[in-house]
């Protein structure tokens, strides 16, 4: 059941021009479909889909892009999915993707209205710069949402390897996650800080990851999202696990190489059998949209989920108005402006 006071936000917000805007978005009249639209920088993006429930009023579907099934942005993006279908009149098509820098490419052409995505690759993204998927070529759409929870690096590896440190990792095969991820660009920023250039690399998901550990065809592997990951957690309840700390002068190192990343701790008993608090750093993660998305609409689902957070049950200890804005990278969409704003 919508909460009054989002539902109140949502009519409120519409309005006529919302109406219209919303009209554009159909594409493909009664019998709903994609179309396109040309927003006023003349970029021309995909459109949300409008379909007809069974009550026979409209809803909105929109596109929302997580990541990997075995991490945290997907499980979270179909609870946010939950949220917004119960509190406004929109659909949220949520897809397992690559993560952060596949969604951002979703954004820039338009086949994703809304993403999860860290926020140090929004950064390289709508700058042109840090990485070379956007070296020279700023994603000029891309806007900001909020920011919701400490991402933490975690580098995982079986508990009889001889892998206790960063250093550890010289000449190893490690996987540092999916191509055109946030994991593959942060994994290779801290093997470069710390000097590590001789080891072997694989590129899979965080399940694939596990399974590859568990097989032994890879030595450790890296992983970012909130903890605890459901990946590692299914691989310590079959193997005995250790959690390779990035602390000391490796850690300042690493912060002192990229200032996006933070501090951070693993608390004991996150994993089972990994007894003791490990040191860490981490990025943040954070939702991010598109110019062509409309400002009503954003400011909808943003009202959505940060009045209904007591809805929520992964990273609600993060996730809130107050801290929303701690550590965005990139300009916000006019439509997060108003509602953060209020």
């Amino acid at each position: 059941m919508q909460s009054d006071q989002t539902r109140r936000r949502f009519l409120g917000v519409i309005g006529t021009a919302g109406i219209v805007g919303l009209a554009g978005c159909s594409g493909g009249g009664d019998t709903g479909g994609e179309g396109t639209e040309t927003d006023t920088d003349g970029e021309t993006t995909a459109t949300a889909e409008s379909m007809e429930t069974e009550s026979g009023s409209e809803t909105t579907r929109l596109s929302w892009h997580a990541g990997g099934t075995g991490g945290t942005y997907f499980p979270l993006s179909n609870e946010f999915k939950t949220v917004v279908e119960e509190n406004t009149e929109f659909s949220l098509n949520v897809q397992s993707t690559g993560a952060s820098v596949e969604n951002v490419g979703s954004l820039a052409d338009g086949s994703a209205d809304f993403a999860l995505i860290q926020n140090d690759i929004a950064f390289f993204a709508k700058n042109g710069t840090g990485i070379d998927a956007f070296d020279g070529n700023p994603i000029n759409n891309l806007r900001g949402v909020a920011t919701l929870y400490p991402e933490t690096i975690t580098v995982v590896t079986l508990a009889d390897s001889d892998i206790s440190t960063l250093s550890d990792l010289s000449g190893k095969t490690i996987n540092t996650g999916d191509l055109g991820s946030g994991t593959q660009v942060n994994a290779n920023q801290i093997l470069e800080a710390v000097g590590i250039t001789d080891f072997t690399e694989q590129n899979a998901g965080f399940s694939q990851a596990s399974e590859q550990l568990a097989n032994g065809d890879i030595d450790a592997a890296f992983v970012v999202g909130g903890w605890p990951v459901g990946a590692i957690e299914d691989l310590a309840t079959t193997n005995d696990v250790e959690i390779v700390p990035i602390e000391g002068e490796n850690r300042q190192t690493v912060k002192d190489a990229a200032s996006w990343f933070a501090d951070d701790t693993i608390p004991a008993g996150t994993y089972s059998g990994v007894d003791e608090a490990t040191e860490t750093i981490a990025v943040q993660a954070m939702i991010a949209t598109r110019t062509g998305v409309d400002a009503g609409t954003v400011e909808t689902v943003t009202a959505a989920l940060f009045e209904n957070v007591d809805a929520l049950t992964i990273k609600t200890e993060f996730i809130s108005t107050g801290s929303a804005q701690d550590g965005m990278s990139i300009e916000l969409h006019e439509g997060a402006t108003a509602f953060f704003e209020n």
